[in-house]
């Protein structure tokens, strides 16, 4: 073939563009049973594996239907939860469609209302699942009724939005519901040029231990192959595995597809494009001469203002991203809420270090301290908190704010025995009654019901060795420096 031919060939072949499969978003009401039709779909359970029953980050999946000889479907399994809306809206930008859930005993509620309003601004199609249809209180009528209140025009009432009855528990529907999305994909210009710079989505990131970097993606032009530069608009790096949502590892990727990159030099944020090879290097010299700042450490507090200071740690970007939106926007009339980092991985020693340097609390979503992390924790009294579900953290940090408005004596000591009161520094004997106490710490004396003074624990001596720490219920004597002369039955609290 000479050159003349075969580049009409290649040019042929490229207008004819090769058509790739739908990627649908999952949306709707936390517990309306989005995950529970994904599984029912897949066959697998992801339900178990959700704190709460609720999905807290974005996972994405593969499907082909019917199971022999079908055809493939992408599925994005959003967060139902209030407080990931800013995710639901960028799972309905990558989408090429989506599955609405409704429940049949509920109706619409505030997070269905929310990815109505997403869905339109990002004019993705969708359709309709109205859930739960094997419920003794489900009543489909009404639920098609309130879609209609909220502009959501059904087929057959005067619009022209499909929907199907399903139930996910029993399978009753489903394959209808799949058929729907198929037709609907028929008529969207859903099609790939494979020659053209592979470019998709970021839909997740989060640090590894053992691997580092992972990056969950979704690739919606050209073919992914392993051992490309890839970058996105704040990070960059080489595919050096790239693996499918199975864990299978491959050398390259064609459109519509979901797969796990490992290859990133630091995280990219959840929603942003990325571009591979030639352009992706091009991307990346742009980015070095811009010279960004990066956005993860939040600044100081001042010292003598009352705040919290935070560090927040979490499994994946896109959690960490919500939270921080939470935080932020919590009232601070007379408490400030300051976040002085936030990270994702697990809760370090360096962590500690910097909450110590910057007399902050670690909070962790669905990561713990390591060990040394823990230790040192332990032996600065730095505070370390841990939730499963992100409202749980959110009023740990609340009741952390209203301990500030009343605080709380992390540590009582009752004063037992005098030895030596020449001096300031008055050698005293106690026992910790209440939390613990520790060397340097400031505590306030009181007296009956009145507080007479403040003074600071100069050293510690437990069994006649010096200690960092004593815990409530041991006995210690210590050097206490402070103006006011100490009597027995004094109580001295340890207050933050």
């Amino acid at each position: 073939m000479s050159k003349i031919a075969a580049k009409a060939a290649a040019v042929a072949t490229e207008n004819e563009k090769p058509t790739r499969s739908p990627i649908v978003v999952v949306m709707g009401h936390v517990d309306h049973g989005k995950t529970s039709l994904l599984d029912y779909i897949k066959k697998t359970n992801i339900t178990a594996k959700e704190a709460g029953g609720i999905t807290q980050s974005i996972g994405a999946y593969e499907v082909v239907h019917p199971p022999v000889g079908g055809r493939r479907l992408t599925f994005i399994d959003t967060p139902g939860h209030e407080a990931f809306s800013k995710m639901r809206s960028r799972g309905a930008k990558v989408a090429d469609l989506a599955v609405l859930v409704v429940a049949a005993d509920e109706g619409v509620k505030p997070q269905t209302k929310e990815a109505i309003r997403a869905l339109k601004e990002a004019e993705t199609t969708f359709v309709v699942a109205i859930n739960k249809i094997d419920k003794n209180n489900a009543d489909i009528e009404r639920a098609k009724n309130e879609l209609l209140q909220n502009e959501v025009l059904l087929e057959g009432y005067g619009g022209d939005v499909s929907f199907g009855l399903i139930s996910a528990k029993t399978g009753e529907g489903v394959n209808e519901l799949l058929d729907l999305l198929l037709l609907a994909a028929d008529f969207e210009d859903l099609s790939y040029s494979p020659a053209a710079p592979a470019r998709g989505i970021v839909i997740e990131s989060k640090l590894d231990r053992r691997r580092g970097n992972e990056v969950m993606i979704v690739l919606k032009e050209g073919t992914l192959r392993s051992g490309e530069e890839i970058a996105t608009e704040t990070a960059s790096g080489k595919v050096k595995i790239l693996e499918t949502f199975l864990g299978e590892r491959v050398s390259e990727l064609k459109p519509s597809s979901p797969a796990v990159i490992i290859g990133f030099e630091s995280l990219p944020s959840v929603g942003e494009e990325f571009i591979a090879g030639a352009e992706a290097i091009k991307k990346d010299i742009h980015k070095a001469e811009a010279k960004p700042t990066s956005s993860a450490k939040r600044g100081d507090a001042n010292k003598d203002e009352l705040a919290l200071r935070l560090i927040i740690k979490a499994d994946v970007q896109g959690s960490l991203e919500v939270i921080t939106d939470i935080v932020s926007a919590l009232p601070q009339p007379e408490v400030k809420i300051r976040i002085m980092e936030s990270r994702v991985g697990d809760i370090t020693d360096g962590d500690v270090k910097q909450a110590i340097a910057n007399s902050a609390s670690i909070f962790g979503f669905r990561v713990g301290p390591t060990k040394a992390a823990e230790y040192l924790a332990t032996a600065n009294g730095v505070k370390i908190h841990s939730a499963e579900i992100i409202y749980d953290l959110v009023r740990i940090i609340e009741e952390e704010v209203n301990n500030l408005k009343s605080p709380k004596p992390l540590g009582v000591l009752e004063v037992l025995a005098l030895f030596n009161q020449k001096s300031e520094k008055q050698l005293i004997g106690g026992k910790v009654v209440e939390g613990m106490i520790k060397i340097k710490a400031v505590m306030e004396i009181q007296r009956g019901e009145d507080v007479v003074g403040r003074g600071r624990v100069l050293s510690l001596r437990q069994a006649k060795k010096e200690v960092t720490i004593v815990e409530a219920g041991k006995e210690c004597g210590f050097i206490f420096d402070s103006p006011v002369k100490i009597e027995v039955g004094d109580r001295l609290l340890y207050t933050p």
